[in-house]
């Protein structure tokens, strides 16, 4: 019955996100998709539905290529990347949340929301490089811990499908920090499939949890954040149109695909996601509440 609610809420947020997104980039004159945006948008959610994460990419391409402030990528890939999150909630729920005890679920989503809350208004006022950092030396931790794991050298699980008490309450405690870490570039997807995977659970379930909670909250934030800050809605658009179909296309793989191939794609997934923040750290100037202060003053 919570899963079935869960779906039916998941495709309700996304019509409403979709509508409210559309209404306003028509009140800006926004409504023409970029076309980068479009190809970015495929790429990086094909991958992202693997769990690999579409922020990290998605944020070295945009400074790269320097399609927005660096204070307003965040806000941007949050705004575009959202309705692709609740479609991979929408999917894995549908394909997988019936073998997840759904009160786990229910508590990771209704915390990550709250997070998620929080997360634009702490983001106008934090740096964003002491984050990123922090996220991505805990990722690599995590990513060497579950290579012993998967060699042998240390204790694993691996086929859960639920949490006993007491590391339910450390991942829901953790799906609020994941939600409060949004705004700030730090998607929820890695940090997730490593720690789920990391208390026993198999793999594939962690993938309804992240993206169903990724979703709720995302829509929370990206709301707000158009709210605080004058934002490039056809680059969000662009990032929305592309990613559908690539996530149609990558779900089914997950479902199919080995649970000892899954076990060392999280290896990957999760080395290459600290990676990432470690270098966007060292190269991300502070962005601090002056700054977010005037992008949402002046625009």
């Amino acid at each position: 019955m919570i899963v079935m609610l869960l779906v039916a809420a998941l495709s309700a947020v996304a019509f409403a996100y979709a509508a409210y997104l559309l209404t306003a980039a028509a009140r800006t004159a926004q409504l023409r998709p970029k076309g980068e945006g479009v190809v970015l948008g495929a790429i990086t959610n094909f991958f992202d539905t693997l769990g690999i994460g579409s922020f990290a990419p998605s944020i070295a391409w945009m400074r790269l290529r320097k399609i927005v402030p660096d204070r307003l990528i965040p806000m941007t890939m949050l705004a575009g990347y959202i309705l692709p999150s609740l479609l991979q909630g929408i999917i894995f729920m549908a394909l997988l949340g019936v073998r997840i005890d759904p009160w786990l679920i229910l508590s990771c989503v209704i915390a990550m929301v709250i997070g998620g809350l929080f997360s634009p208004p702490l983001a106008a006022r934090s740096p964003v490089r002491l984050i990123q950092a922090i996220v991505g030396v805990a990722l690599l931790v995590a990513a060497f811990f579950y290579t012993l794991s998967n060699l042998g050298l240390m204790p694993a699980g691996g086929d859960a499908t639920s949490l006993p008490l007491g590391k339910a309450a450390i991942a829901v405690a953790a799906h609020f920090v994941f939600g409060l870490l949004l705004a700030f570039g730090v998607g929820n997807y890695a940090p997730t499939l490593a720690l789920l995977s990391l208390m026993g659970m198999d793999p594939r379930l962690a993938f309804p949890i992240m993206a169903s909670a990724a979703g709720f909250s995302g829509a929370a934030a990206a709301a707000r954040c158009m709210n605080l800050m004058k934002l490039d809605l056809r680059l969000a658009l662009g990032l929305a149109l592309g990613a559908i179909p690539a996530v149609l296309v990558a779900a089914f793989l997950v479902k199919e695909m080995p649970l000892t191939t899954l076990r060392w794609l999280v290896v990957v997934v999760v080395s290459y996601a600290g990676i990432t923040l470690l270098l966007a750290a060292s190269r991300t100037p502070d962005l601090v509440a002056d700054d977010a202060a005037e992008a949402a003053v002046t625009h």
